[in-house]
């Protein structure tokens, strides 16, 4: 059921010794790193400055796209950790295939942990959002900065987006029922859009673009083993923007003009008390599209908070 650039929805951003000590220094370490229930993670450190874990999109892309498709602008300002999650990528899978949210959260605070920093940005992109901000919420005395980067926190919302985007792009009405109907309106609208040839649309005007997106994430075989996982029930369908007026936590939030994926205005349901909102031109890749205000943006936040 993964489709291109390997987002489910299309949107759904170990040893390191002396790591802390040298943070000033850059570091470009790979490592497999093991959570205390025994599942093996892919994990890469690049950059200086502050630690900042990137928390990626899907359910079930990985960390790989967007280091190499313009992300890794910002290891000039920041320690960048790319990680992917449990399930995903070049990560294991539990056993017992606990992906609770408790468990997907307590697996970055044991990177944060096992980094021995006590104070992290976190960026979250697409579905990664979520983690991000659930992360957040439990541990707010380790974040110093949340980075929301085209980040849905309310994925039923996020696909009635892309729903009503496909029927105008294709001239159809796909009506939606019911909120129990929503999932299937969109593997509906999915499929047509897919048979016209126009679902590179979800993520960019610029068809050329996205195969260079999928040619990163064809570039090897991945664990999908949590997408197939987190479909199976309500509890990524939450609505999580409803959380968000109780998150203190200095918060960036970027979206994108043209973001198909997660909607241009979704944006608008988030009420962080202390959130700054960044509107750039563009759609869900805008962080290789927009390189330079993605990275400019970021980097202005950070600096801010030191």
């Amino acid at each position: 059921m993964i489709q291109k650039a390997s987002f489910l929805f299309f949107f759904l951003c170990l040893s390191f010794n002396g790591f802390c000590q040298n943070a000033n220094s850059k570091q470009n370490k790979i490592n497999s790193f093991t959570t205390s229930d025994g599942v093996p993670l892919f994990l890469k450190v690049s950059g200086k400055g502050e630690v900042c874990i990137f928390v990626h999109g899907g359910p079930g892309a990985w960390s790989k796209s967007f280091e190499e498709f313009g992300g890794n602008v910002l290891e000039d300002k920041l320690t960048m950790c790319y990680f992917d999650q449990r399930g995903c990528g070049r990560s294991g899978s539990p056993i017992d295939n606990n992906y609770s949210m408790d468990r997907m959260i307590d697996d970055i605070e044991e990177i944060r942990a096992h980094l021995k920093t006590d104070k992290v940005f976190i960026i979250g992109h697409s579905f990664g959002g979520i983690l991000a901000t659930k992360y957040t919420e439990k541990y707010p005395q380790h974040v110093k900065g949340l980075i929301l980067l085209n980040s849905t926190l309310d994925i039923n919302d996020s696909l009635l987006n892309q729903i009503a985007f496909m029927g105008k792009t294709l001239g159809k009405d796909f009506s939606v029922k019911s909120k129990d109907s929503i999932l299937s309106t969109f593997f509906e609208a999915k499929q047509q859009i897919k048979k016209a040839d126009l679902d590179y649309k979800m993520l960019s005007d610029n068809r050329t673009n996205v195969e260079k997106l999928d040619s990163i994430d064809n570039s090897e075989k991945r664990n999908s083993s949590f997408a197939q996982h987190a479909l199976s029930g309500p509890l990524y369908f939450s609505d999580f923007t409803k959380e968000t007026a109780s998150i203190k936590v200095p918060t960036l939030i970027i979206s994108g003009t043209k973001d198909n994926n997660i909607g241009p205005e979704h944006y608008r349901l988030f009420k962080f008390p202390n959130q700054e909102v960044k509107i750039i031109n563009g759609g869900h890749i805008l962080y290789y599209e927009q390189n330079k205000a993605f990275k400019n943006t970021v980097e202005g936040f950070v600096l801010a908070k030191k």
